[in-house]
């Protein structure tokens, strides 16, 4: 199962135990249970620490929980957890092996604190670059508190529970046997659903903030550009962000970022947090803007206000807010989002293994996604709104090549069909004759672009028709003291090395306003400082 190179490492990670653990597999007669005992006995082999047990009693086969000796098992794997879930696996060895978690100490609290039982089941598919962020998550939790237990389920492997409880996209958590949100979530995002009062107790830690020479709205790849320059200046610096890594974290390869010949979304947006976090910059995450007030004169300080209702302050603001995924806007798209309809291939492609796709999209993503998902699903229709479609040739000469592949051109869609409980078809319309057509099928994947983040700033920074800040040369917007960067805004070409570019010039651009407009604000409340 793992590779010489592998076990090397992986002993080399074992060493940091310092509690003896068991796991404990529960495996049946199939080919899926003898991978997994193989596994299992090699990861047993490279330590003294580990012992292998196989009198599970886990329905769920084949699956292994990892115990302290003389403890119940709270974190479980149901299936084989390589692919994205093998740092969730040797992360798990670690932590239930008495190894600490990298992780606040104040989050570390929090979870211990937690009154109640909580009982995880998360399910992820081996391809998905969000899962291991729940999975690792949940499973840190349950190891911290003895309240907690977690089910880590791969669910291309547990097809009719998949089907059974209604999973059509990963990761989802349910939480004592009902649904608990889907889609990426860290520690601190679990925490604060967890926690009532935690939203509360943030907004007034934001709030008694004093203000920021520069802050930043948005962390993804612009953002963070933005916070290491305007640090390196030596000035007040704030980051606050809905989610650290933006747009990045749903980026599954990334092979044009120059000098790195390869990486993965998930592994640029830890460095880039860990880049600004080696400077004094304020980061604020789970922080989402909703409103801008200007300045009242020259000089003063600008106002965002945060959807827990606390203030920040800032002498400039860059704002850097990216981009999110564009809706078809027709109907049953939100009746059956996470029940059908998906936008990412990467993710949920194998919970529609054997089954009838759709992907809605004819540039090099919505190409690039028929390809990938044509080598699981049993059929892909690529639905394109213009007369041909938009990808490169080569990509799309792949295209052309796959039998289970139909392209229709100069068709819009108009209705997402369901049957009250998932995604059954849907409706288009053939731009050509006008007539409507409908296609049977069990899921529609979106890829049809991206909208600015932008809708808070309506009527107070000038935007483009598309809704994207309008900028200069420097990122000036049009509302003084206030820059902005990336995917939000009029720059062309939404890559991550122009949106870090972006970013500086936008950090360099507000230094120079300050220089010339106000000196460094003082440490202190806002109403001292004011």
């Amino acid at each position: 199962m793992l590779d010489q190179n592998l076990q090397t490492q992986l002993k080399a990670y074992l060493e940091r135990l310092t509690l003896p653990i068991e796991l404990v597999a529960s495996l049946d007669e199939g080919e899926k249970s003898r991978e997994l005992g193989r596994l299992l006995e090699q990861i047993a082999s490279l330590s003294d620490k580990i012992t292998l047990v196989r009198d599970g009693n886990d329905a769920r086969r084949p699956s292994f929980a990892i115990r302290r000796v003389g403890e119940p098992a709270r974190v479980t794997f149901a299936g084989i957890p390589l692919g994205h879930e093998f740092t969730s696996l040797v992360l798990a060895l670690l932590q239930v092996g008495g190894y600490p978690p990298k992780v606040e100490q104040e989050l570390l609290e929090r979870a211990a604190a937690l009154p109640g039982e909580f009982r995880f089941e998360t399910f992820f598919s081996l391809s998905c670059q969000n899962c291991p962020d729940v999975v690792q998550a949940l499973n840190l939790l349950a190891v911290i508190n003895p309240r907690v237990t977690h089910v880590g389920i791969d669910g291309a492997l547990f097809q009719p529970e998949v089907e059974s409880r209604q999973v059509m996209a990963v990761p989802s958590v349910f939480l004592n046997g009902q649904p608990f949100g889907q889609g990426r979530m860290d520690l601190a995002q679990i925490l604060a659903k967890l926690d009532t009062g935690a939203a509360e107790r943030e907004a007034e830690k934001i709030n008694a903030k004093a203000p920021f020479d520069m802050l930043i709205v948005g962390g993804g790849p612009a953002g963070a550009a933005a916070a290491i320059y305007a640090a390196r200046k030596g000035i007040r610096t704030g980051v606050a962000s809905e989610r650290f890594g933006g747009q990045v974290l749903d980026t599954m390869g990334i092979e044009n970022f120059i000098s790195v010949r390869e990486t993965e979304g998930p592994k640029m947006a830890v460095a880039l947090e860990q880049h600004v976090k080696d400077y004094d910059v304020d980061v604020m995450n789970l922080q989402r803007a909703e409103a801008l007030i200007p300045a009242q004169e020259p000089g003063g300080l600008i106002e965002v206000k945060l959807a827990n209702g606390a203030s920040l302050h800032a002498k400039s603001v860059v704002l850097s807010t990216g981009a999110r995924w564009r809706n078809m806007n027709v109907p049953g798209e939100n009746e059956y989002r996470n029940r059908g309809v998906a936008y990412c291939p990467h993710c949920d492609g194998p919970l529609f293994k054997g089954k009838r796709v759709a992907v809605i999209g004819g540039g090099n993503s919505g190409v690039e996604a028929a390809i990938d998902l044509a080598g699981i699903v049993a059929h892909v229709t690529l639905l394109e709104f213009d007369s041909k479609l938009r990808a490169d040739e080569v990509l799309q000469r792949k295209l052309r090549s796959l039998p289970n592949v139909t392209v229709l051109v100069s068709a819009q869609t108009t209705e997402v069909l369901g049957d009250g409980q998932k995604v059954v078809g849907l409706n288009y319309k053939d731009r050509v004759s006008g007539e409507i057509n409908r296609v049977e099928l069990e899921g529609i994947f979106v890829q049809i672009g991206l909208l600015p983040n932008t809708e808070f700033l309506k009527g107070t920074v000038a935007l483009s028709p598309r809704g994207e800040i309008l900028i200069n040369d420097k990122g000036e917007t049009s509302v003084p003291g206030v820059f902005a960067a990336g995917d939000a805004t009029t720059v062309p070409y939404k890559q991550i090395v122009i949106a870090m570019g972006a970013g500086a010039t936008a950090a360099l651009g507000a230094f120079d306003y300050l220089i010339r407009t106000s000196a460094p604000a003082e440490t202190g409340k806002v109403a001292a400082a004011a």
